[in-house]
């Protein structure tokens, strides 16, 4: 347990973060209705300088919205290093609750108030696919059958007791992600996903699944690759290690 007071959840001062590359078609939906719920949501856009003016259309929207941020990085860098980004100007900035949220709208914005009224009891909050189930939409038998195995696969390989280890739709308070020594982070993709999760199991962090209906994106392309899977593949048995050598 990393933060004891009862801070109401419509009180904390909360910062959304969504990496982009190549997210033009998504990025004003997504920003207009995550501004539409919560007028004291801030929200961070962390842009690796995609080519197709998904930044330019930020910028546009920043006149209508004083609480939308932006940062443009010089070259494609990866989630990982995006979201760290973020955490850190998250903390440097004093806020105390923490989401991370795709871009291209697979997440829901409107379950952003749910899972941060979580965060009254407890310091992470998973937004899950697989907690009730399976809850997933518009992804093909092939896909489904990748992410639920990697996620038993997780599981297995750990120890750590968390269904979709591999979502990217979460909240965090912040005392929990000071905890954690964000410089020594180092994977991306879903590999990233799975190393802040066990870091924080091994916090004895208070984590709790929060059931949510995945969508498949309709516009735009995904950024899943092979390197991104082989990547999480060894980083499962890298936490292992570390776990039975006590070095995490």
């Amino acid at each position: 347990m990393f933060r004891t007071d009862k801070t109401k959840h419509d009180k904390m001062k909360t910062l959304i973060i969504s990496p982009t590359y190549n997210e033009h078609k998504n990025i004003r939906n997504l920003i207009e209705k995550i501004m539409g719920i919560n007028k004291n949501y801030h929200l961070l856009i962390v842009d690796d300088n995609s080519p197709d003016g998904t930044a330019d259309i930020v910028k546009d929207l920043q006149n209508s919205f004083k609480n939308l941020h932006l940062e443009i990085r010089p070259n494609k860098s990866g989630l990982g290093t995006a979201y760290l980004f973020g955490f850190e100007w998250a903390l440097k900035n004093d806020y105390e609750a923490i989401v991370q949220i795709d871009a291209d709208l697979s997440h829901d914005p409107n379950d952003i108030p749910r899972l941060v009224a979580q965060l009254q009891d407890n310091d992470l909050v998973i937004g899950s696919r697989y907690i009730q189930g399976i809850s997933v939409v518009n992804w093909p038998i092939r896909r489904l059958i990748l992410s639920y195995g990697a996620n038993m696969y997780s599981r297995l390989i750990t120890g750590m007791p968390i269904n979709d280890g591999t979502g990217g739709f979460k909240a965090w308070r912040s005392d929990l992600l000071k905890s954690i020594n964000l410089k020594k982070v180092k994977s991306q993709g879903y590999s990233f996903q799975i190393e802040m999760n066990f870091r924080s199991w091994r916090q004895d962090a208070r984590i709790k699944e929060e059931p949510i209906i995945f969508v498949d994106r309709t516009i735009g392309h995904s950024k899943m690759s092979k390197s991104i899977m082989y990547e999480a593949i060894w980083m499962v048995w890298r936490l292992r290690i570390w776990r039975t050598f006590g070095w995490i």
